[in-house]
C-alpha cells in the first residue's frame, strides 16, 4: 500500500494544498479549487477545514513537519562536514519533493513577513533545524577535543542555514527547474571553506 493510499482525507487534501501553492502561489488556494483538484466535493474540503486560513495553515504545517522529520532522521557520524552537507541537502530543492516544499516554504516565508501565525510557525522551525546544524558541529567538537561555546555552535548553524535558505530562494526563483548538480555543488564549496580538511 502506497503513503499516498494510507494518508487521512485531510492530509490527501493537505497534500492538495501544497502542489496547489507549489505551481499557483497561496491565492489560487480556495475551497472550489482544493475540491476540484482533489476530486472531491465542496463540503468535503469544509468539514476538514473552517477557512482558507485555517487551509494555508495546515499546508505550511505540513511542510514544515515533513521537512523536520528528513532532517531528525538524518543520522551524525563522527565527519562534521559530511553531517551538515546531509543535514542541509534536505533542506534544498534536489528532487521533486523538496522542490515542491521549497516553493510551499518560500511562498510562506513571503506571507509570514506579515502573519504573526505563520511567523510563529516559521521561527520554531527555523529553531529545529539550527539546533541540528548546532548538534552536528558539537558532535564534530568531541571529536577534535574543542570546547566552543553552544553559542558560537549556534551562529554557525544559523549562518549556514541562511546559506542554504539563500540558495534555494535562489533556485526556486530563477523561473525553471532547479539544477541539483548546482546547488549541491556550491553547497560542497561553502562547507570546504567553513570546514577545510
Amino acid at each position: 500500500m502506497s503513503e499516498t493510499s494510507r494518508a487521512t482525507p485531510a492530509t490527501r487534501l493537505v497534500e492538495t494544498m501544497c502542489s496547489i501553492i507549489a505551481t499557483d502561489g497561496l491565492d489560487a488556494v480556495t475551497v472550489r479549487e482544493v475540491a476540484r483538484a482533489a476530486g472531491v466535493s465542496i463540503g468535503a474540503v469544509q468539514h476538514h477545514f473552517r477557512s482558507k486560513e485555517d487551509m494555508l495553515m495546515a499546508a505550511f504545517r505540513h511542510v514544515v513537519e515533513t521537512t523536520e522529520m528528513r532532517v531528525a532522521a538524518v543520522e551524525l557520524g563522527a565527519e562534521v562536514r559530511q553531517n551538515l552537507s546531509a543535514i542541509l541537502r534536505e533542506l534544498l530543492p534536489l528532487d521533486a519533493t523538496r522542490t515542491r516544499e521549497a516553493k510551499v516554504y518560500v511562498a510562506f516565508a513571503a506571507r509570514a513577513a506579515t502573519s504573526e501565525e505563520l511567523a510563529e510557525v516559521q521561527r520554531g522551525t527555523l529553531e529545529h533545524i539550527t539546533t541540528q546544524l548546532a548538534d552536528a558541529f558539537a558532535l564534530a567538537a568531541e571529536h577534535t577535543g574543542t570546547r566552543p561555546s553552544r553559542a558560537d555552535l549556534h551562529r554557525e548553524a544559523q549562518l549556514l542555514l541562511a546559506l542554504t535558505d539563500g540558495l534555494t530562494l535562489d533556485a526556486v526563483s530563477r523561473g525553471r527547474r532547479p539544477d541539483p548538480s548546482r546547488l549541491g555543488a556550491l553547497l560542497d564549496v561553502y562547507l570546504g571553506r567553513v570546514l577545510p580538511d
